[in-house]
Formats: structure tokens, sequence, C-alpha cells
């Protein structure tokens, strides 16, 4: 009976390559690479070969995986060993061949440190392999999901694009314990190109289970785009989860953000066996209930959002869906997945209550008053959360900085968006960000379609939110965390002259009353001699309390009674007892 290895990053990169159809090793001797090399070679799947000089081995590696038409795997120790192999690799490179290259090393935080043989193998040459991955130890969860996506994408990357070389320092804890029966079974992601055979190798959707299409920040959607989905919805039975930079604007788009939001129920219309995943990066609540997720995009780039990816796509999403509309033509779905999602989108719209005056009453009471065909900029994170929250009309597209998700440049991106546009360009902002990009507004090319909602609350409010981290700080968060008491501590003068000495209309608010009366004129569609700034003053204490509001709108027994545990117990106490459970 085999023996192997306990080191978990070890099997699961032994798993993967199983799952990958990778059986060729070539090992050299050391013993770094003990833990690798002798699970290896117990397991029958494996034709293993042993060469003592890196060198060596890698060109060995080049023959044998051109006249097999196979690629070939590398295994070597600490040290200078793996220098050895960059002449082959180079080799490799160049002919595109798929060798795999695993270096073992010792922990990482040696290096440097005047530990024997502690090399650091963080850059490699440009010319020998086509990417290179640093696996660490399996401690925790994340690291078990880490592992298994920098795994899964190196031996993706073997045949990407014409084949080629890959990397991965696979770090050790240098156990001498050889236990495992069974080589454990792990998650393998697939890559479906553009020229894979079709419908071959492309996955079946089972039209019995939920399917979701989740959008994060898009581009504009072309018609043929939104038609294909359209379709795609109507034969498997689906809905397209939007947030407020979407901008997918067909017939089953469903905003999910409130009901997906809640903290005291759990809505089964978001227990979704398939998600297929397009756009960047979402500024919205991301699912947890999810089984599995499929990624379309033309960088064919593994993105694991959910931590659920299966596939990646690399393809145009217009083909993606075209394809699977002819596998699904004979289908004809019913629409109960979007009637069950607007059922309990409009449930828990009409449980909103009265807002406290904060950004979410702001964005409930502008959204549809917007006018059509205009633009919409969002600052991040609050601003961004609660439009999430309200949707605006089908015919304005709404971006936000979610990219690099900082508060840097928000005021710029809609200045540069409101120079190449006649249309309205609005923003909303909160204001630390908006004086932290104060400087745009004196742009000798501002034009007058531009208009800034501010909300001035004082304070970062987003470390304020119950959320946060900072959230049980309390008062003691607001000086350093929170950045209160900057910008004029919510000054009544200092926007409205800066503003106003730039050319721009000011008008501002700090009631309700204010606002409704004032914000006609501001979204109105009539031409303004100037770009208009709203500076609206509000507290900190009403964005905190609208958001829990929002996101305790009910309760379930369920989730209340884990809610409960949690703070009864903690989250390290809840992460061990959950633990000895499943032993």
């Amino acid at each position: 009976m085999a023996n192997f290895t306990d080191e978990k990053n070890t099997l699961m990169l032994i798993s993967l390559m199983k799952k990958h159809g990778i059986k060729k090793v070539i090992a050299s001797p050391g013993t770094t690479n003990v833990a690798f090399v002798a699970t290896v070679q117990q397991d029958e799947y494996f034709e293993v070969f042993s060469a003592y000089d890196e060198r060596s081995a890698a060109y060995m590696a080049c023959g044998m995986a051109v006249e097999s038409g196979e690629p070939v795997a590398l295994s070597c120790t600490q040290a200078t060993a793996s220098r050895n192999y960059l002449s082959g690799l180079t080799e490799a490179y160049y002919r595109k061949i798929p060798i795999l290259a695993i270096t073992s090393t010792q922990h990482l935080g040696r290096i440097g440190q005047n530990f024997q043989q502690a090399i650091d193998r963080s850059i490699q040459p440009v010319d020998s392999v086509k990417l290179s991955v640093q696996v660490p130890v399996i401690h925790s969860e994340d690291d078990e999901w880490y592992c298994n996506v920098l795994l899964n994408r190196a031996l993706l990357e073997l045949r990407r694009n014409g084949n080629g070389p890959v990397h991965i320092n696979l770090t050790t804890a240098y156990s001498m314990e050889f236990p495992v029966r069974e080589i454990p079974k792990v998650r393998v992601i697939r890559r479906i190109g553009f020229l894979d055979s079709f419908p071959a190798v492309y996955p079946k959707i089972d039209i019995s289970k939920k399917i979701a299409i989740f959008v994060g920040a898009h581009k504009k959607w072309s018609n043929e785009l939104e038609e294909a989905v359209d379709e795609f919805c109507q034969h498997y039975n689906a809905v397209v989860l939007c947030d407020a930079v979407s901008n997918y604007k067909g017939k089953y788009r469903v905003m999910y953000s409130l009901v997906a939001s809640q903290r005291q129920y759990h809505s089964p219309v978001c227990d979704i066996d398939l998600v297929i995943h397009l756009g960047d990066v979402s500024g919205a609540f991301i699912l947890s209930s999810v089984k599995e997720t499929w990624r379309v995009n033309p960088d064919g780039e593994i993105r694991d959002t959910f931590k659920k990816q299966t596939y990646v796509f690399a393809m145009e999403e217009e083909v993606f869906f075209q394809r699977y509309n002819q596998l699904g033509k004979d289908y004809v779905g019913d629409d109960s997945y979007l009637r069950a999602w607007r059922i309990e989108c409009d449930k828990f719209n009409q449980k909103i209550p009265e807002l406290p005056f904060s950004n979410g009453w702001i964005a409930q009471h502008t959204a549809e008053a917007l006018p059509k065909k205009s633009i919409l900029h969002l600052g991040i994170y609050n601003s961004l959360r609660h439009w999430s929250f309200f949707d605006v009309d089908e015919s304005i597209m709404e971006y936000s900085n979610t990219g690099g998700f900082g508060i840097d440049g928000c005021v710029s991106a809609a200045l540069g968006a409101s120079l190449v546009t006649d249309k309205l360009v609005f923003l909303v902002i909160g204001d630390l960000a908006f004086f932290y990009d104060l400087n745009s507004m004196a742009n000798r090319d501002v034009k007058n379609n531009l208009r800034i909602l501010l909300i001035n609350n004082g304070i970062g409010t987003e470390f304020k939110n119950p959320d946060n981290r900072a959230y049980k700080l309390g008062s003691l968060a607001n000086p350093y965390i929170a950045a209160e008491g900057h910008n004029g501590k919510k000054s009544k003068n200092l926007v409205k002259h800066y503003a106003e000495d730039l050319g721009f209309l000011y008008i501002s608010a700090s009631t309700k009353e204010e606002f409704l009366k004032k914000i006609p004129n501001f979204v109105s569609n009539t031409p303004k001699e100037h770009p208009v700034i709203f500076e609206v003053f509000i507290n900190t204490e009403d964005e905190t309390e609208t958001l829990h509001i929002l996101y305790n709108l009910e309760t379930s027994v369920t989730v209340s009674a884990k809610n409960l545990a949690k703070s009864f117990l903690g989250d390290s106490n809840i992460k061990k007892l959950k633990k000895i459970l499943r032993k």
C-alpha cells in the first residue's frame, strides 16, 4: 500500500497534475523535494525518471515532451540546483515546449537570512518561463483556496497559446510523515478557448438548476450581446444579477443587492447552482451560497471571485452565449426564477421604511429623478453601495472606479467623461473622495454638462459602517482611521467659495425638505450655463443607521440563531467548533 506525504500543497499539486494529464516526471536528488518525489514514485499513474544533473534533466524533458507530445514535469531541491534548469527552460520557451519546473523551497522567510541553500526564486528571466508561481504551505482555508488557484493557473498555462514552460516554487515544511493512503480529489479549473472543439468540450448546463449570470463592472453592452443574453435566459430559465455599474438593461435584469445583503435573512433565490461570471470588479455584495461559477472573458484568466470557479471561457461574451443558445435551442424556460427574484426584490423594496437623511435616502429619492440618457458616476464604497440598492432608468449608463477601488480619481473620471459627450454627467461622491481629487474641478476645460452631488458627512463614513473592522472602535476610530475633522469640518463656505470662484453653480441642503426642494433643479434636463455642484450635509450617525436598516429588513430564525452564536462565541471559537464537527 502506498504511503503519501501529508503536506497538503504537495498533494494538491499531484492531484491536479493527474487531472491535467501530466504523468512524466524527471526527478533530481535532494532533501527539499522529498515529499513530492516520494509521493509520485509510489503513485502508479506517474512515470518517474531520474537525472542527477538538473541541466541535463531540463534538456531531457525537452526531448521527452517533443517526442511524446505530452508535458513533462521536473523536480529539484533547493540551492543552485534550480539555476541549472535555466538553459533547458530557455530552449523550451523559444520552442514552446510544455515543461513544468517544480522547484522545492524552504519557508520563504528564510531567504536572505543566511540560511543554508535558501535562495530567491521570486523572479525568473523573462524568456525562461511563461509563468512563475510561489506556492505556500497550507495552514488555513484561504491558503488552500489560494494554492488551488495558483496551481490551476500554472498547469493551464502549460498548454495556453501554443504551449511553453511554467515554474512552480513549492514550499515544503520538511514533513517526514507519509500517512496518506489516497491522493485527495481537489478542484480543477478548465479553460475552453474559442477554437476548442464545439460542442464536444463544452460542459452541459442542467436546466433544472438555478442559473444566474453575475455581471461586475461592465462597459456599454451591444444590442447583439444583450439579445444573446436574453435568449440564453429564456432557454435556461436564468436571471442576470446586476449592481449599479453592470450596465445590462435587458429583460432579465435583477438588482440583487438589497436581497443578498440581508444579515438576518437568507433568501432561497440566493442559493445558486451555476453562476456565469461576466465583467470585472463588482461594487456590490458577493454571493456566498454559490455552488459553481464559470467565467467568460476574452482574457481567459482565472478570476475566482466566488471561490467556486470550474471553467474559464476564453472568448467574447457574445460567442459564449450564441453557442449555448445553439445547444439549448430546444429548451423553453418559464421565467420562474426571474419571477422568484422579482417577488423577493419587490418585497424588500416595500419593506424599506422612512430612512434617515443619508446617502441611502438620497439615492432612494434621486435614482428615478435622473434624466434619461444621462451618465452617472459613483464614488466607491458608500455611494456605490447605496446606489446599487436602487435602480435608475434603463437609458442611463453607470460607472465607478472599481478597478483599483481607490478614492483618488472619482472627480477626474467623471470630468473626463463629460469632456467627450454632450450628455449630462452626474457624479455622486463623499467628502473625503471629493477633496482628494479637488484639483480636477479647476481644470480649464470643465464643461457645463458636469453635475456633482457631494455628500458631506465630515468623515470617512465607511469606517463607521457596521461591517467595517473599525466599527467596534467607536469614536476611537474617528481621528486617525476615519480622518474626521479635515477639509473645513463640514464648513458651509469652503466648497461654496471654491466652486463659485471656478465658475460652478453652487447649491446646498442640510435637511430632507431642502434637498427635495432643490433636487429638481439639479437633475433638470434643461441646459445650464455653468457646471453644478450640489453639496448635501448629513451626519455619519444617520449613514450608519441607514445601512443597519437596509441590512435588516427581515429576520429568519435560522440566520438569527447563527448570528447570535457568532456574537456569543466569536469568530475564532466558531472556526474551532467547525473543525471539531468536521472530524
